[in-house]
């Protein structure tokens, strides 16, 4: 299980236990987190779960896929940052995740 800190569009963070295997997206949507809309359920269709992941946390992730990068192309605001929570799945880490969840207004 890993701790995962939301930083959410309107300024405020929230804290999420989200089990190993399990996404960034599925932390946030369980919690009834704002921000991250899932509309595709987590099939890297839809890009609707944006988040951005800063350079000290990547390495616990696997590299976007192709999907993934092409969807993210298409982004207002994406930026190097930018990845797909629904992409990002947890490992079993005692190391604190922060993401900051793309303002989709």
């Amino acid at each position: 299980m890993a701790k995962v800190v939301y930083h959410l569009p309107d300024g405020t963070t929230s804290q999420v236990d989200v089990d190993a295997g399990q996404s960034i997206m599925s932390g946030s949507v369980n919690n009834n987190l704002p921000g991250i809309v899932a509309e595709c359920g987590g099939s890297c269709a839809c890009a609707t779960c944006h988040v951005f992941l800063a350079p000290e946390y990547q390495d616990l992730f696997a590299e976007p896929s192709d999907e993934e990068s092409e969807l993210i192309d298409y982004l207002d605001g994406a930026t190097p940052e930018s990845r797909l929570s629904c992409q990002l799945i947890v490992s079993d880490t005692d190391r604190e995740i922060h993401v900051r969840v793309a303002d989709s207004r």
